[in-house]
Formats: structure tokens, C-alpha cells, sequence
């Protein structure tokens, strides 16, 4: 991504708001309100971690520069062992050339407030000028926290918003334009064990002088490098004679753990206070149960799985049920279109790459659309609801004997989407190995480019029910789970080989249960949609115009040579079976013809063709291209009276011995290895990128190849043995 704006390690006469907390606090919610969503995406200079920048819509004070506003990554403390989260650390405090915020806005979400304050202590202890955002006060009506009890807790202004409604934003406003005169830093008395402050003022003494200021902020500091740094950190830029000292330090705190005494003193802090903060502690503990109680159903190793499948089964049979209609009526326009071209454009070039490239290609992508919305829907209420956060711990309990770690299912669950996005949010995991492990293994997961593929095959030749059972929301959901079951295998198999290391322990928080706001859900998705059409009318485009010359040249002459059937006694007729054997004929002689034949022999033992390995040539650059590929075959090589939709066209596919040409086996075969296989540019780009090495994504394209040819060649050559077709 270009980076459209940059951190300057020069002082800038326009004052720095700097938005920190949580994830999933509602701070992009209240960075929007308070820029007016004048937002804008950059990187970090050095590296691809995203922030929002955008100035403060407000009255203008002092020198007339409106605040600019910066929204870093969500966090939940400030110990950072991996590059992004002490770009965090960096961004707040002004460390590792990064420019020091004039005030930080530290957005706290009102249902979970304790932990979400542990940060805030934090930041008070490193005397940070901060303003605190008391955000998602709706949810928590019942017994909301009270802004002005944290404001005395802390010594700072604590101000009630709702990032969602934008009440409170104004009052937000004037109090970050009153802080950025007052830089109110305030104060907390945590009371650490003694044998913690006489390492904490060792490591003290060896901070670097740029980093010195007053002896608390130095101790805050010294208490921040003892949770951060140890053997197997990833930070840079750390002086050598600190390292050494944290190194000392935990070496010489022997039985100890200093994380625990650390963690331990901070919540003891807030647990004392806790009462105060609350105007009605008894109806939030009645709350808490309630939800408890969901949690223990929803849990259970048992009856948690099972709710899940469920829940995976209604999706899947509303997405065929729900979107049957849509699809039926693009693939109508998609027809009319082809139609009327053809009947208005003159005959040539032009003609045919409109109707059969564009068209014929592109269009059979776009009748998916109605279902990959339908998938983003539910997602993103399964996502606001809470309850995917529940899946990732319910996952947990497996992953913990696959040696990766929790955290690593919630890239996992992004991957349903897309991939590359899945990969990016493995930043957040703190260790190299389990980002790379994680990375080689969330393309696995059945992302919504899938989606049209398994569409097309399931729809085309599958029935809808089989007595009672629903046959292709089955199939739906069983691809699903076997694609979840095949990334923790290999998980487990890449975890002891080739990407070995040991598991840390899961730290997830369970976000409270709440209605799902419609809106912002259904703006995800249309975002998410849009995003998917323009890389049809991208990469997609540019390959189906691609291979609908591959398909289309070299022309065979106008006289070559056709066979046809004799007892044709009608003279169109005949004419009409000699144009549909010419269409064949240009068809298997073409270039993308030629490369399909060549390819036959190898993918024959899977049940292909060579017209589904023309599909496959096309599907590497974007799973997507699959669906338009076969279009343009069948919009090359069948020339009927009457334009068919492509589903049709293939279940009507016909072999020499009049017998059907793709039947469910080979569809079988063919969705394990549209399942398996590693079909997508972007995703090897993408992890190129962040391993900074070609290595791994050549790794990854041979064992994803490897593992979805011997899966498929076992799913068509073992039915075939049991006496299926």
C-alpha cells in the first residue's frame, strides 16, 4: 500500500493527538468523529503496519492548526516483543525515532473496564499527557462506569462518549483542546513488592540518557524494558547496555516471575478502586452472570462445537437459499447482455471479446456476488455479536496440542474472507515462528474467492436435497470444516518440522455479548463487496481478456475441414452442427486448447479434462478465474441458438458415449483440490512481503500443490475403486 503520510522526527507546529487502546474499543468508530472521517491510510516509515491520520474537527485555538489526529493499532499493554506492537510503544512515548505526541486520547470500552484500564495506568505511570475516553457507555446503561470517579482515580479528564451515536464527541473535543494546554499527566500510587522496585531502579540506571526525564517516568520506563525485553524479543534499536542489564536482572531473579509481580501489582491497584468506579456494582455483577451463564453453553467442549456446526449449517443453507433469486436474475442479465452485443455490434474482434471475454468471462464471476455479500453478512453479525471471539476460544483448547498459538485462530477466522488480509493481522502475534507458521497455513482456510468455484461445482452438479437433507448446504459446510481440519493438520505436521518452536499460552478476551449494529455490518459489507468487484474488474478482467485470446488464436481457416452427421436431412440444421464443430475444433487448436491438452495427462488420474485444465491455468493467477475461464470455453466452443447459463452448460456436458462429462465424483475431486491447492498471486505476494524472502512462499506453493493432488487423486481413484462413476 502507498503511504500517504508519514511520521516526521522533526517537531511540527501543528499539535499530535495520538488515539490508543484496546482492540474492539470503538476507537476507528471515535477517530472518525472527531476528524469528521477526514481519515486517511499510511505506514509506519520501515514497516507495513497501518495507522489513520486525520485532523481534529473543531474550533480552531492558539496558533489556528487544527490538531492532527493519529489512530495507531489497538494494544492491551505497552510491553512490546515484536516490531509492531514497539511501534506502539515508539508512537506513544516518542521513542525509536518516532516524534512525541503533544496528548494521548486513551479510548476505554465501558464494559470492560478494569482490564481495559490497565493500559491507563500505564500511561499515568510514564507521565503521559492523556485524555480518557469513556466509549460504549450504551451498552452498559444498566450500570454505567462514572466518568468522573476515573477522573479522580487517575487525575486526568475522563470524558463519556458514544463513538457509534457521537454523544459526548463535542465534550471530547473541548477537553482535548483544553489538554493540549494543560498536558494533564496525572498520577497512581501502585504499591510493588520491594524486591520489584530494587530491579526496577537496577534496570533504571542503565536507561539511555535520551530516554531520562523524571525519576518516575524512569521508573515506568525501567518497568516497561523488564516486560519487554528478554532472549526472545524482536526489538530493535534497544541500547546494548539496557538489554544487558533486563538480561541481568531476570537471570539474577531466580523463582521469581517478574511479568506475574509486575501484572499482579497493577490489578491489584484496580481491583481496590473498582467499587468506586461504579454507580450500581450489584446489577453489573448480575450482568456478568447472565453471561456466564451463555459462556458455559456456548463453551462446553462438546455442546460449543456442536452449536457451532449449527450455526455454519444455517449460514450455508441461507447463502443458496437467500441468494437463488439474485444469482438466477444476474445470470439472466448477464445472458440479455451477451444477446443484445451480439445482435447490435457488427461481426469481428471487438464483438467477440466483448461478448465472449468480458461478458462470458467476468459476468460468471459477478453472479456470485449476491452470495459472498451474504457470507460477509453473517460474519460480521457472528463478529459484532461477540460470538466469533468464543469460536477462537473454543479452538484454543485444539490448537493447544497442535503446538500454535489461540491467538492464531482469529487470522484464521479473517481468512474466510481473504487471505491477505489474514496474513496481515498476524502482526499482532508476538513471536516470528508463530507468525510464520500462522502465515503458511491461513491459506488454507476457504476464503470468499472460493466461494464461486464451490458455487458453480456444487450448484451444477450436486441436487439441492436428498430426502430430507439439504445436499448442498452439506457440502457447503463440510468443505468449510474440511478446510479448518486440513490447516491445523498441517499446522501440526509444519509446527514439528519445518517451523519448529514452543507454544505460548492464550491471551484472548472475551468481548461482552451485543446486538449487532446493522449499519456499521451492513457498510462491512458493502466495502467488502465493492472490494471484491474491483478485483473482478481488475485482475480478473486482464486474465479473461488474456485467455480469451489464449482460447481464440491462432484463427483455423473459415474452410478447414469439419465431420458431421449424415442423416442431418435439414440444410440449417446441418449448417448450424457444422459451425458448433468448427467453434470445437478452434477451440482444441488454440493456444489455451494447446496448454490444456498438454496439461490433460497430468491432471487426467483427478477426473479433469483438459478444459478444466485450462480453468486451473487461469485459476493461478485468482481463484475467481476458474469461473470466467469456463465461461469463456463454453461461450467459445458452444455456439447454440439459445445463450445458457454456465451452471447449465456444464451439468448439459455430454462425453463421446453420450453419458454425462463431469459427474458429482469428479466435482468431488475437483472442489478437495480447489480446496488444497494455493491458487492466488496476491497471497505469495503478500507473504514475500512480510518474511521479506521468496523462500517461504515457494514453500508454500509446492506443499499446498503437492497436498491438493494427492488428496484429490485419493478422493476420484479411490471412488472409482469403491464403483462410483
Amino acid at each position: 500500500m502507498t503511504s500517504q503520510a508519514s511520521v516526521s522526527t522533526t517537531v511540527s507546529p501543528r499539535p499530535t493527538v495520538v488515539i490508543v487502546g484496546n482492540p474492539n474499543v470503538g476507537k476507528t468508530s471515535l477517530f472518525n468523529r472527531l476528524t469528521g472521517q477526514s481519515a486517511r491510510v499510511g505506514n509506519y516509515p520501515g514497516i507495513t503496519v497501518e495507522r489513520l491520520v486525520g485532523t481534529l474537527s473543531s474550533p480552531l485555538r492558539g496558533n489556528g492548526l487544527a490538531p492532527e489526529v493519529v489512530d495507531i493499532p489497538g494494544t492491551y499493554s505497552l510491553a512490546a516483543r515484536s516490531p509492531e506492537e514497539q511501534i506502539a510503544i515508539g508512537a506513544i512515548l516518542g521513542l525509536f525515532a518516532h516524534a512525541k505526541p503533544d496528548l494521548v486520547v486513551f479510548v476505554v470500552d465501558a464494559g470492560q473496564l478494569v482490564r481495559n484500564l490497565y493500559l491507563a495506568l500505564q500511561l499515568v505511570e510514564l507521565q503521559v499527557p492523556l485524555v480518557i475516553a469513556l466509549n460504549m457507555v450504551d451498552e452498559v446503561s444498566d450500570d454505567p462506569p462514572n466518568a468522573a470517579s476515573i477522573s479522580q482515580l487517575f487525575r486526568v479528564p475522563c470524558i463519556a462518549t458514544n463513538g457509534r451515536t457521537g454523544a459526548g464527541v463535542q465534550e471530547l473535543k473541548g477537553a482535548i483542546l483544553d489538554a493540549l494546554d494543560a498536558r494533564p499527566t496525572g498520577r497512581a500510587e501502585v504499591a510493588y513488592p520491594p524486591e520489584l522496585k530494587k530491579d526496577r531502579d537496577r534496570v533504571a540506571d542503565a536507561l539511555p540518557k535520551a530516554w531520562r526525564s523524571s525519576v518516575e517516568r524512569d521508573r515506568a520506563l525501567a518497568l516497561w524494558a523488564l516486560s519487554s525485553v528478554d532472549e526472545d524479543d524482536e526489538l530493535s534499536d534497544i541500547d546494548p547496555t539496557l538489554r544487558q542489564r533486563c538480561l541481568d536482572v531476570r537471570n539474577d531473579a531466580v523463582g521469581r516471575d517478574l511479568d506475574q509481580e509486575i501484572i499482579v501489582s497493577r490489578y491489584a491497584f484496580l481491583d481496590a478502586h473498582e467499587r468506586t468506579l461504579y454507580q450500581n456494582p450489584m446489577a453489573r455483577a448480575q450482568k456478568e452472570r447472565a453471561s456466564e451463564r451463555v459462556d458455559r453453553f456456548l463453551l462446553h467442549p462438546f455442546f460449543g462445537f456442536a452449536f457451532f456446526i449449527l450455526v455454519m449449517l444455517l449460514v450455508f443453507q441461507a447463502l443458496f437459499s437467500w441468494s437463488e433469486p439474485a444469482i438466477s436474475l444476474i445470470e439472466q442479465m448477464v445472458v440479455l447482455a451477451q444477446e443484445l452485443a451480439g445482435k447490435w455490434l457488427p461481426e469481428g474482434f471487438f464483438r467477440a471479446l466483448l461478448t465472449e471475454g468480458v461478458l462470458g468471462g467476468v459476468g460468471n464471476v459477478i453472479v456470485f456476488i449476491p452470495q459472498i455479500a451474504l457470507l460477509f453478512l453473517f460474519i460480521g453479525l457472528l463478529e459484532d455479536s461477540g460470538y466469533m471471539a468464543r469460536v477462537a476460544y473454543l479452538m484454543d483448547r485444539i490448537m493447544k496440542a497442535l503446538g500454535l498459538h489461540g491467538r492464531a485462530f482469529v487470522p484464521m477466522l479473517s481468512g474466510f474472507a481473504c487471505a491477505v488480509p489474514a496474513i496481515l493481522a498476524t502482526r499482532t502475534m508476538e513471536r516470528k515462528r508463530d507468525r510464520l507458521l500462522t502465515m503458511l497455513v491461513v491459506p488454507l482456510m476457504t476464503c470468499s474467492a472460493r466461494l464461486p468455484v464451490y458455487t458453480l461445482i456444487v450448484g451444477a452438479l450436486f441436487p439441492k436435497t436428498f430426502g430430507w437433507f439439504p445436499v448442498q448446504a452439506g457440502l457447503m459446510v463440510a468443505l468449510y470444516v474440511f478446510a479448518l481440519v486440513m490447516t491445523l493438520f498441517c499446522a501440526w505436521v509444519l509446527g514439528r518440522t519445518v517451523v519448529r518452536g514452543r507454544r505460548i499460552p492464550l491471551i484472548l478476551e472475551l468481548p461482552p455479548y451485543r446486538l449487532p449494529q446493522l449499519p456499521i455490518v451492513l457498510k462491512m459489507v458493502g466495502q467488502r463487496s465493492l472490494s471484491f468487484l474491483r478485483e473482478a474488474g481488475g485482475v480478473i478482467l486482464v486474465c479473461t481478456i488474456a485467455l480469451w485470446i489464449l482460447l481464440s488464436f491462432p484463427q483455423i481457416p473459415s474452410t478447414a475441414n469439419v465431420t458431421h452427421t449424415a442423416n442431418i436431412a435439414d440444410s440449417a440444421e446441418m449448417l448450424h452442427a457444422q459451425e458448433n464443430e468448427r467453434a470445437h475444433l478452434q477451440l482444441e487448436q488454440s493456444y489455451g486448447g494447446r496448454l490444456g491438452k498438454f496439461l490433460e495427462p497430468a491432471i487426467q488420474p483427478l477426473g479433469f479434462d483438459w478444459k478444466i485444465g485450462v480453468g486451473l491455468i487461469g485459476a493461478f493467477a485468482a481463484r475467481e478465474v476458474f469461473v470466467s475461464t469456463l465461461g469463456l470455453v463454453y461461450g467459445i466452443g458452444d455456439l447454440d441458438d439459445e445463450a445458457l447459463p454456465l451452471r447449465e452448460r456444464i451439468r448439459n456436458e455430454r462425453n463421446p458415449s453420450g453419458g454425462p462429462r463431469y459427474t458429482p465424483l469428479m466435482g468431488l475431486s475437483l472442489l478437495v483440490f480447489f480446496a488444497l491447492a494455493c491458487q492466488c498471486m496476491s497471497t505469495l505476494a503478500v507473504v514475500q512481503r512480510e518474511t521479506k524472502s521468496w523462500r517461504w512462499p515457494a514453500f508454500m506453493l509446492a506443499y499446498m500443490t503437492a497436498l491438493a493432488y494427492v488428496a484429490s487423486f485419493v478422493i476420484y481413484q479411490g471412488g472409482r475403486w469403491i464403483g462410483f462413476s
